[in-house]
């Protein structure tokens, strides 16, 4: 069996944002050599989220919009985490939306269903992050 690890590294210009990761994470695939396997893909900062979903620019609004009403940014007040930093919505949201997705490769690609695609989730951007791409098999 073999293995293979990368990080990606982000840093968003906005204070969240959603990026379509699954170009990078197929390159990462292809370095690889593995064939048959399964990738995990997970942020490794606690406001920032990995997830599968549509790439649709509607959908993206409704994410923006579902989160903002389950944990506004503001105000700061209302969470008893903000003092050194003002995140702690994205704390929230990075929850909701999850840390990691596992993806089974199958013949050297990415075994996606026909409208999924990988994202990185940032809620708490304007600073460098990292995600980890680990990919085991053969």
């Amino acid at each position: 069996m073999k293995s293979y690890r990368k990080e990606l590294w982000f840093e968003t210009g906005q204070r969240r944002e959603l990026i379509n990761i699954t170009s990078n994470v197929s390159t990462c695939l292809a370095e690889s050599g593995i064939r048959e396997g399964l990738l995990l893909c997970n942020a490794m900062h606690i406001t920032a989220s990995v997830f599968i979903n549509d790439d649709e620019s509607g959908l993206h609004q409704d994410f923006e919009e579902w989160l903002e009403g389950l944990a506004p940014e503001k105000p700061y007040s209302r969470y008893r985490h903000n003092g050194y930093e003002d995140n702690a919505d994205a704390h929230l949201k990075r929850t909701i939306m999850g840390r990691e997705v596992v993806v089974a490769v199958t013949g050297g690609k990415l075994d996606l269903g026909p409208w999924e695609q990988i994202f990185y989730g940032e809620f708490d951007g304007k600073r460098r992050k990292r995600v980890l791409v680990k990919i085991i098999g053969e």
